[in-house]
């Protein structure tokens, strides 16, 4: 209990509210659970804010980790380069399109989706294309906290305090879905008439287009159908308009399919991976892009040179865990699980009495009847009180609840959690 009430002194916790309590420490993980220091042990179905794809404390990542410290720790990455770095983008090179070949390091996904941005505007300016100056995105996007990823992020309720800072960005409707949704195709509809329209207007002006591709993540778990993503990417693609998928909640086999795109069947221009990149263990992040878009930047002026760097860019500790992480997705026996977790959610969700219940890979999210907005902390933190106690992590967004578990997670473990959320709603 010390520790905890020095914690709640010193340390200013991300969301922190002046209703927030002391935080709970956490002296141990191991696979899907957290050991607390009030001796209760809890079930990860979060991952942890997403990240951690194969549980806690990963015998093989953290040998990876161990193994590489001790051979270099860091090295500045302009003008060198290392063995940790090379082989990771190797290993991705090996299950993403051959189209996606340049890999560019930073730390996080939020600067990860900066790099992106920051490549799709001065990609036009290199190309002397000085009226591409015109950002589009998806209403209710998330896409981090920096200020360009805030800006395409600008509807999705968390940055409402920066809108004057924000530089110019459109939006068009995000025609969420779930099981038994009556007025998808009408959705849809509406918003591929709102893009044709913004197209005809300002097309030729605009850089590029950046979405969570079939999954809002933080504005809800919202999730659209494939097929009406597809027809958005022919629509920008008859103007040249610059596809930014970020990937960095969907990648990895969160969705179903290692990465979105691949049910999307449209392979981005650009591609942000961060959060399960390093499963994670250490901050790492990748802004992939096709070689057309890196050839732009080649030249003998230093004007049309990509000037963005960071201190940790490419940490050798970082791509070591990454790579580690890479090897254990692939292997059989995960795969096998993912395909086994996304079966349980999908028999589960729906049995549920609960609003809009939806499901992507082995990602399920519902809805509460008792309010109409994401925004409404009140019910959530009850909601979160309610599960910690019963050994649950879950962290509601506002009146969504969603399970994203680790792929260590034994099925049956994920079926038993069910039954207590069923339990729980009924007393709520």
């Amino acid at each position: 209990m010390g520790m905890q009430i020095k914690d709640s002194q010193l340390i200013w916790h991300p969301f922190q509210g002046p209703k927030s309590g002391l935080p709970i420490g956490i002296v141990k993980g191991k696979g899907a659970y957290l050991y607390g220091e009030d001796k209760k042990k809890y079930l990860d179905l979060i991952s942890s804010w997403w990240v951690n794809l194969h549980g806690h404390a990963h015998p093989k990542i953290a040998e990876a980790i161990y193994k590489q410290a001790s051979i270099l720790e860091h090295v500045i990455f302009a003008g060198f380069t290392h063995f940790p770095a090379v082989n990771l983008c190797e290993k991705l090179s090996m299950i993403l399109p051959s189209k996606l070949s340049r890999f560019f390091f930073s730390d996080n996904g939020s600067t990860a989706v900066e790099v992106a941005l920051k490549m799709a505007y001065q990609y036009w300016q290199n190309l002397s294309e000085y009226k591409r100056t015109r950002f589009l995105s998806f209403e209710g996007g998330y896409h981090g906290d920096t200020f360009g990823a805030m800006a395409v992020g600008k509807t999705s309720g968390f940055h409402n305090n920066f809108q004057k800072l924000f530089f110019e960005v459109d939006t068009i409707p995000f025609p969420s879905t779930w099981i038994g949704d009556e007025e998808i195709d009408k959705k849809e509809k509406a918003s591929l008439k709102a893009l044709n329209e913004y197209l005809e207007k300002n097309g030729s002006f605009c850089a590029c287009f950046i979405a969570e591709p079939l999954l809002q993540g933080a504005r809800g778990m919202r999730m659209c159908r494939s097929s009406f993503l597809q027809k958005v990417i022919a629509l920008l693609r008859s103007y040249g308009i610059i596809i930014i998928f970020d990937e960095i909640l969907t990648g990895f086999g969160r969705t179903g399919s290692t990465f979105a795109f691949e049910q999307v069947k449209e392979v981005p221009d650009i591609i942000c991976l961060a959060k399960g990149l390093s499963g994670g263990f250490l901050p790492i992040a990748l802004t992939v892009v096709s070689q057309s878009i890196f050839k732009a930047f080649c030249g003998t002026k230093f004007e049309k040179t990509f000037a963005h760097g960071h201190s940790y860019t490419a940490n050798p500790l970082g791509c070591a865990a990454a790579a580690a992480s890479l090897e254990i997705l692939l292997e059989k026996k995960t795969q096998d699980n993912i395909q086994a977790l996304a079966k349980v959610q999908r028999e589960n969700i729906a049995n549920l009495n609960v609003v809009a219940p939806r499901f992507l890979g082995t990602i399920a999210a519902f809805n509460l009847e008792s309010t109409r907005t994401i925004y409404s902390h009140k019910i959530a933190a009850k909601l979160k009180k309610l599960f910690l106690q019963e050994g649950l992590l879950l962290r509601p967004l506002g009146n969504t609840v969603y399970l994203m578990p680790p792929y260590c997670l034994k099925p049956k473990l994920l079926k038993e959690s069910y039954q207590k959320i069923a339990v729980i709603l009924s007393k709520l």
